[in-house]
């Protein structure tokens, strides 16, 4: 364990956003150190095991993904500043993913990463919308989303303009939502075209290996270019004076100073950490509002290949079976009407390439509040009755399979509630998009003290690495 007492910057939280700054920092020759209360990195893209099984956690699919030789772009960027090779990531093309509405998907957009695939499917099931789609279309392309200083726009009225049909309104709004979204029922302007470049103008890809391929290349690049860090090691306290965070009090007792600190944990958490509990315990109001968005997401390993049911096909699936579509924290415990069908198997390895075992991941909105204080035996007994109503919901947008054959080869399950979101990563609420007001500059109430991650308003992997490379360099390295 390191045990230095001064550091150029401190970072808390070992997320995709905090190893990038710290890669970023390090190779600048800054010394850096990364405080993780945690056994693993990663944050809310990380890994876990279960009798030596290896289960990725919040990777359903890398977005922003390119292919080699287009320049301008988020991976792209991404690459040169962490100098890291793109075959580093061995990131392997989805085949192909659906948006799915009514109550078996009777209203489905195809997409691909090649994005005639989208139009075409929007001229073909929306032939009235085709042109104010690609108005829409060339908008998003033409506007600034990393700019700091922009201001929040409604993404919904926005889409509006150019989008008059509320089901392919809903159905562009689905995906990008689910993958991003902190705001019911509306997103920031800004935040949807961000998403809807990931998603649909560039797409998907995953390492064979899954999230740990990422994890290792990020530890690795942060190791060479002689960053330090402290895992089991989160900070309790930021003490404040003058405007300045003085130093940092870890769960070990110890304290350390640093000339910047950089936050990956949530700008609510951090909040917390500043304006610590009274002696009472008790926790101290935020600034910022805690996100209120929270998710489970159930899990089955298969003996054999999801195409031995029909399910080859398909490597996402947002699906939603409602006449609207309703993205808001349930009044219930679980909202299994919409949510993400993720078949890591379908993405395309290579010839005579396949996970060894199958994998069918379902994820669905959840009620933080009715999860976070169950009795312990209430608690499992509740996971396992949504287990199957999840499961249930998502299979009416899949070619039927046999129960009996499907039980057959089930050989585990698992299943994350907000509750585990809280525990392991520390998210108020469970939340795993963060606050809805998000800080695009990531300035706090401290002059050295700077948020980076989903806080600060860039999203997916990719964001997150980015976030954290645009907060070192706009606070750190310009100085």
């Amino acid at each position: 364990m390191n045990s230095a007492s001064h550091y150029d910057v401190a970072i808390i939280g070992a997320g995709m956003s905090g190893l990038a700054a710290g890669i970023r920092l390090a190779h600048f020759g800054k010394r850096v150190c990364i405080f993780e209360r945690h056994n693993a990195v990663g944050g809310l893209n990380s890994f876990y095991s279960i009798a030596g099984r290896k289960f990725d956690v919040g990777l359903h699919a890398l977005t922003n993904y390119v292919r080699p030789g287009v320049k301008g772009t988020p991976l792209g960027k991404l690459l040169r500043q962490l100098r890291i090779e793109r075959d580093e990531f061995a990131l392997c093309e989805q085949k192909q993913s659906r948006v799915a509405f009514g109550p078996r998907g009777e209203t489905s957009l195809r997409f691909t990463n090649d994005f005639a695939v989208l139009e075409g499917e929007v001229a073909a099931k929306f032939p009235a919308q085709i042109d104010g789609f690609r108005r829409l279309v060339t908008l998003v392309r033409t506007y600034d989303d990393v700019s700091l200083d922009a201001q929040p726009v409604s993404a919904r009225a926005t889409v509006r303009q150019h989008v008059t049909d509320p089901l392919l309104e809903d159905m562009l709004f689905c995906p990008l939502m689910y993958y991003g979204s902190a705001s019911e029922r509306d997103m920031e302007f800004g935040q949807f075209v961000i998403m809807f470049k990931a998603l649909f103008l560039e797409g998907f890809a995953r390492p064979f290996d899954g999230v740990r391929v990422i994890v290792r290349v990020l530890l690795e690049k942060y190791r060479q270019a002689g960053g330090e860090r402290r895992m089991k090691c989160g900070v309790r306290r930021i003490v404040a004076a003058q405007g300045r965070a003085q130093a940092l009090e870890l769960d070990t007792g110890e304290t350390i100073t640093a000339d910047e600190v950089i936050s990956s944990i949530g700008a609510p958490e951090t909040e917390r950490l500043v304006a610590a509990a009274d002696s009472a315990g008790t926790p101290t109001p935020t600034v910022t509002a805690p996100g209120g968005l929270s998710f489970v997401e159930t899990i089955t390993i298969l003996d054999r290949q999801p195409a031995a049911f029909g399910w080859g096909d398909d490597t996402i699936i947002f699906f939603n079976d409602s006449a609207r579509f309703d993205y808001v924290r349930p009044e219930a415990q679980v909202d299994p009407r919409s949510g993400v069908i993720c078949i890591p198997n379908n993405f395309d390895y290579g010839p005579g390439r396949a996970l060894p075992e199958g994998i069918f991941r379902v994820t669905c909105l959840a009620n933080y509040d009715r999860w976070a204080h169950l009795p312990e035996e209430t608690y499992r007994a509740d996971k396992q009755r949504w287990f199957a109503e999840v499961q249930r919901s998502a299979r009416r947008f899949l070619p039927p399979a046999d129960e009996a054959a499907l039980a057959a080869a089930t050989l585990t399950t698992d299943m994350f509630t907000p509750r585990t979101i809280t525990k392991f990563t520390g998210h108020l609420n469970g939340a795993i998009y963060g606050a809805a007001a998000k800080n695009r500059q990531g300035r706090t109430a401290l002059a050295n003290l700077y948020l980076c991650g989903t806080d600060q308003g860039f999203l997916g992997i990719i964001g997150a690495m980015l976030s954290g490379i645009s907060m070192a360099n706009y606070h750190v390295l310009q100085k």
